[in-house]
């Protein structure tokens, strides 16, 4: 069953956006539910907080998804950080796992409301690492994010229109992030060949066998 695109959450119209505020838009919205939802912890209408943490869930099911398809493998490229971006995936699949607990969850379970406390206070510790150190690195790179906000919106449309399709496999086509460096947005950064540093006494033995294999071997055999 696609999700509604109607909500103000996922609606992806807005053209010739910049990536960044895209997300940071993105980070906007779910924290005024995650306030919504904070006001209506004691007391609330059961309704009301399972609404609100169905859409919590389907923004940053979407958010996640539209970062670690397209986002991330393009700032990888752009920026020496792969410290930040791991901890940026290893911060999401946290997320991951709470949302699934919430989304198969009644909000008059046990620990119910204390979940979506957690996973907000998540969501805003991994919002100060990319708004505070991830962004400003994409900015100062000079990669085209008016060119990877088209990519964004564009995949966030397909996972709107058919949230059960599988994720977009990691060597996309789009190159528009590239701005002329000839990578797809989803490929994954060059292994670094690493020299092996070779003891004195193999040197030694591999020149000997070197010189050994050039040198010509003798006819010992005796003439017919």
């Amino acid at each position: 069953m696609p999700m509604d695109a109607k909500q103000e959450s996922t609606n992806p119209s807005a053209q010739d956006q910049d990536a960044i505020d895209l997300l940071i838009a993105d980070h906007r919205r779910v924290a005024r539910l995650f306030a919504q939802f904070g006001a209506l912890k004691e007391g609330g209408d059961d309704d009301a907080k399972a609404s609100i943490v169905a859409r919590i869930c389907q923004e940053l099911t979407v958010h996640t998804a539209i970062e670690e398809e397209i986002f991330y493998p393009a700032v990888r490229k752009a920026i020496e950080d792969d410290d930040l971006l791991d901890e940026a995936y290893v911060e999401h699949a946290g997320a991951k796992a709470l949302i699934a607990q919430l989304l198969g969850a009644d909000p008059n379970d046990d620990f119910y409301d204390a979940k979506v406390t957690v996973l907000g206070e998540q969501i805003d510790h991994h919002v100060e690492e990319e708004e505070g150190s991830m962004f400003p690195q994409v900015k100062a790179s000079g990669i085209d994010t008016v060119a990877l906000a088209a990519a964004l919106l564009q995949r966030k449309t397909e996972i709107l229109a058919d949230p059960n399709a599988p994720p977009r496999p990691t060597g996309v086509e789009d190159d528009a992030a590239g701005a002329g460096r000839g990578e797809g947005f989803g490929d994954p950064p060059p292994l670094k060949s690493k020299k092996r540093t070779l003891s004195p006494q193999k040197r030694t033995r591999r020149t000997i066998v070197a010189k050994a294999r050039s040198t010509p071997k003798k006819n010992s055999g005796k003439a017919r």
